[in-house]
């Protein structure tokens, strides 16, 4: 059994018993010591504190491993729990979900993704047929990718932008 195989074994128990998904696991070298990268999410999205506890909880299995006589990782290691970055491929069916109103790109095709279920995804489609909504199959969906938006303005009320005080005066406008 390979090394990433024997630490997702006792990761991934872990990390799905405290409500998270395991993502991603890598271990790379760096220097004398290993790098474990431990890559997790949920709905509605992981804090700080989140990130947190996931990396107690993990430190602690892999500790309880070792206690057992399994030593999984030869000498010091490095262990960094993160969330996923907006550049990872959205790829399956809870990716689409947990990113709901986001605008996507698949493929030639932008477009907000307005509703997930297990058949699909519907997006509004973004550009010349703006409004536009299509349904899109999980099978021969390919990966997504969340498009960056520095400034939204629909999701800023109006009193929010009433209450900006950006010291010009209305008469200078």
């Amino acid at each position: 059994m390979s090394l990433r195989a024997q630490l997702r074994a006792v990761v991934e128990p872990v990390v799905g018993a405290a409500g998270y998904d395991l993502e991603d696991l890598t271990v790379s070298r760096a220097g004398r010591r290993s790098v474990v990268r431990v890559v997790v999410d949920r709905d509605g999205g992981l804090d700080l504190d989140a990130v947190a506890d996931v990396s107690r909880l993990v430190s602690k299995a892999l500790d309880a491993a070792e206690d057992r006589g399994r030593e999984i990782i030869t000498g010091e290691y490095q262990l960094e729990v993160s969330s996923p970055g907006v550049d990872r491929p959205l790829t399956l069916p809870r990716h689409w979900r947990r990113n709901i109103g986001r605008l996507v790109k698949v493929g030639p095709l932008v477009g907000r993704v307005v509703g997930v279920d297990d058949a699909g995804v519907m997006l509004e489609v973004a550009g010349d047929k703006a409004g536009e909504k299509v349904v899109l199959a999980h099978e021969g969906l390919g990966p997504g990718r969340v498009q960056v938006e520095f400034n939204r303005l629909d999701d800023v009320a109006d009193e929010e932008l009433a209450d900006f005080d950006d010291g010009v005066e209305d008469e200078e406008r």
